[in-house]
């Protein structure tokens, strides 16, 4: 039988030849991971249902999303997951200055791998399918049973092409390329589906934007997003210290439900509106609306790599943020933030008057480091933009790439240069 890549990975993982859409699998995983808000909910479960860890070496823990701790509950959750961590031998732990976001901080540290078999509780787990690996969010009592078992029941998701041709233009990118697919199939267009990214203009894309593209999957309402394994992936993959690791492809008889066939020439930059990311409009479109923002928002584990950072540094050099707007730089990781400082780019943001943060979430669900009052708006490089998602109600979030983040700093209002 024909199989898509996440449905190869899945039959190897659940020891099967072959598997089917819609068929319920026990998968064996590689690893389970949680963070500093959706750990201790897991944790109760796990401890209310008398579980031990199995494997201690596939679990993994991230405080990432309200840290450095921002008030006594989130110190009391940190120190929760601390605790357990420190009493069932999970070595995969990272707090404090060995922390990122997770979703970037993982793959960088080669805790992910292609082919891997990866849940975590937090719905953009998905991104470490551009590792050409399966990843998907799950909730917390599925991430007990999974660090007490090291296992997890998987229904195996359809299947949606996306073959990509060409190369972008300008200053568009990968991030321009997700908000164009989920304005065109809506935030439901795949769901519980494998989103598979194949096509010659695979190769164009930088890894940094494969996780991109991947991180943002769940937006369209999928289970996965996947990318072949390349040249790229294998170079990233070694940087990162992996040594054994294997690509699946899909059968060239393999079955999707649908495809879509995307020039990445004709890919415009784009920018999507409150309060869903299928709300997209070209930035031409919106620029003529000159929308008046209060915050900028460059970081996260959709756009706080070093390649943001760079494309944000190139637009913000020799300029100023305008006098009525907050632009908060995030770095991702700490080996991002050092690369960071050690290419100046802290002091040409400094020096545009941004401010630059710690690796967090923070901002990006309304934790801390930037949350928005009633009547804001904000330009921001995460990945949501639900009602309240940064910070009050009636507040606005306006999802952008980094060029158009940074440019928009500038300019005061939403716009694509910032000359």
């Amino acid at each position: 039988m024909a199989m898509t890549m996440t449905q190869k990975i899945l039959a190897k993982k659940a020891g099967l030849s072959e598997v089917k859409a819609d068929q319920l699998v026990l998968i064996n995983l590689d690893l389970a991971m949680a963070n500093d808000v959706t750990g201790p909910v897991a944790v109760n479960v796990f401890e209310k249902a008398g579980f031990t860890v199995k494997y201690p070496d596939k679990v993994c823990f991230v405080l990432d999303h309200f840290t450095p701790n921002k008030d006594i509950k989130s110190a009391q959750q940190c120190k929760q997951v601390r605790e357990f961590a420190k009493k069932w031998g999970v070595k995969k732990y990272f707090e404090g200055g060995c922390a990122g976001v997770e979703h970037a901080i993982l793959p960088e540290k080669g805790i992910v791998q292609a082919g891997y078999a990866v849940i975590g509780a937090d719905s953009h787990t998905c991104t470490y399918g551009a590792l050409n690996a399966f990843s998907t969010g799950v909730g917390s009592t599925d991430m007990a049973v999974g660090m007490a078992t090291g296992k997890a029941w998987m229904k195996v998701p359809r299947a949606h092409r996306f073959n990509l041709t060409g190369k972008f233009k300008g200053d568009v990118c990968g991030k321009d390329l997700i908000l164009y697919i989920i304005s065109k199939i809506g935030v439901d267009g795949a769901l519980y589906a494998s989103m598979e990214f194949t096509g010659e203009g695979v190769k164009e894309l930088t890894m940094d934007e494969r996780f991109t593209i991947a991180n943002m999957a769940i937006e369209a309402g999928a289970k996965n997003g996947i990318f072949p394994g390349d040249e790229k992936t294998e170079e990233y993959l070694k940087a990162a210290g992996c040594t054994e690791f294997s690509f699946v492809e899909p059968d060239p008889d393999a079955e999707y439900e649908t495809t879509m066939e995307i020039d990445l020439a004709e890919v415009p930059q784009m920018v999507a509106f409150p309060h869903l990311p299928e709300n997209g409009k070209t930035i031409e479109e919106t620029e003529a609306m000159k929308i008046r923002l209060d915050q900028v928002v460059i970081g996260s584990c959709t756009n706080g790599r070093i390649s943001d950072m760079e494309i944000a540094a190139k637009v913000l050099e020799g300029k100023k943020v305008a006098d009525h707007v907050r632009c908060i730089v995030i770095p991702a990781t700490p080996k991002i933030w050092t690369e960071c400082m050690e290419r100046g780019y802290f002091k040409i943001f400094m020096d545009a008057g941004c401010i630059v943060s710690p690796p967090t979430c923070g901002p990006c669900l309304g934790g801390h480091m930037g949350i928005m009052a009633d009547g804001e708006k904000a330009a921001s490089t995460t990945n949501r933009n639900f009602v309240g998602r940064m910070g009050h109600v009636d507040s606005e979030v306006y999802l952008v790439s980094p060029a158009v983040a940074a440019a928009s700093a500038v300019k005061g209002y939403i716009a694509a240069k910032a000359e």
